[in-house]
C-alpha cells in the first residue's frame, strides 16, 4: 500500500489545496508515483490540475457512496506520474448521505484498502470543515499535513483540529500521525506572521516544517491556467518553497519508517 497522507485545515482560504497540487506535483517530479484524491465539492484541485469538468464522469463521491475502487475513477494528469480522483459538485450531498451508510467513517478507508494501487503516495485535498468527508480521510490516511495561514486566530483554529485528529487517533485510527505543519502566506515584512511563527513553533516544536510558503502572485496566478505553480512558475518563490517543503516531508517520511519498522 502507498503511503496515505491527508491534507486538512477546515478553515477555507489558507493554501490548502494550493499545498495539496504542488505537493503532489513535486512528489512526482522527483521520480514518486502519486494520486491526488479530490475530497471538495468546488474540486479546486481538479480544476488545479487542468481537469475540464467534462471529464469528471466518475469522481471522488462514487468512491465514498457507490463503493467505485480510487484506481478505476482516477484521471492521468498531464504531469508524468500525477493522477487524480477527481470532484464536482456531486460531493456536496455526500455529507449527508453518509449518515445512513454502514460504516460511515470508514467508507474511503475500505475503498482503498480494497484497491491495487501502483502508487508511492496517495494524496487527499479535503473540504473545509470537520464533517464526515474529513472525517473518511483521516480514517483512511497515515499521517496529516496541516497547512496554516500566518494569521491572528491561527492557533485558535489549529487547537480545534488537533482535538479532532486527536479523537481519530483515539477511536476511528490509532495509526493516525500528524506528518507537519507548514506555514503558508508568509510574508516576513509582516509582524503579524512573524508573531504568529513564533507561537505555533512554540506550540509544537518540531512537528511544524521548517520551510514556509511565502505569499506569491504566481502561486495565485496558477490555477486560473490549470497548472501547479510549478509547472506554470518553477522559478518563483513560491514553486521553490513547495520544492524544499517535498524535500523535507520526503525526509520527515524516512524518520516514519524507520520508527515503523
Amino acid at each position: 500500500m502507498p503511503r496515505i497522507l491527508a491534507i486538512v485545515n477546515q478553515k477555507g482560504g489558507v493554501g490548502k489545496t494550493t499545498t495539496a497540487v504542488n505537493m503532489a506535483t513535486a512528489l512526482a517530479a522527483i521520480g514518486k508515483k502519486v494520486l491526488l484524491i479530490d475530497l471538495d465539492p468546488q474540486g479546486n484541485a481538479s480544476t488545479g490540475l487542468g481537469i475540464d469538468p467534462s471529464q469528471r464522469i466518475t469522481t471522488s463521491y462514487h468512491v465514498l457512496i457507490d463503493s467505485y475502487k480510487a484506481s478505476d475513477t482516477a484521471i492521468k494528469t498531464s504531469i508524468p506520474n500525477l493522477s487524480i480522483v477527481p470532484s464536482n459538485i456531486d460531493l456536496s450531498g455526500a455529507e449527508i448521505e453518509l449518515v445512513n451508510l454502514a460504516r460511515r467513517e470508514y467508507r474511503l478507508a475500505e475503498a482503498l484498502q480494497s484497491d491495487t494501487l501502483l502508487y508511492d503516495y496517495v494524496m487527499i485535498d479535503c473540504p473545509p470543515s470537520l464533517g464526515l468527508v474529513t472525517i473518511n480521510a483521516l480514517t483512511a490516511s497515515d499521517s496529516v499535513l496541516i497547512p496554516l495561514q500566518c494569521e491572528f486566530y491561527a492557533l485558535e483554529g489549529l487547537s480545534h483540529l488537533l482535538k479532532t485528529v486527536k479523537l481519530i487517533q483515539n477511536g476511528l485510527n490509532p495509526k493516525l500521525s500528524i506528518h507537519g505543519v507548514v506555514l503558508t502566506m508568509y510574508d516576513k515584512r509582516n509582524k503579524l506572521t512573524e508573531y504568529v511563527e513564533k507561537d505555533v513553533r512554540g506550540f509544537l516544536g518540531s512537528d511544524v516544517y521548517q520551510t514556509v510558503i511565502p505569499r506569491n502572485i504566481r502561486i495565485s496566478e496558477a490555477p486560473s491556467y490549470g497548472k501547479p505553480a510549478l509547472i506554470y512558475d518553477l522559478n518563483c518563490s513560491g514553486s521553490q518553497a513547495y520544492l524544499k517543503l517535498a524535500k523535507e516531508l520526503i525526509a520527515r517520511e524516512k524518520r516514519f519508517m524507520k520508527a515503523a519498522a
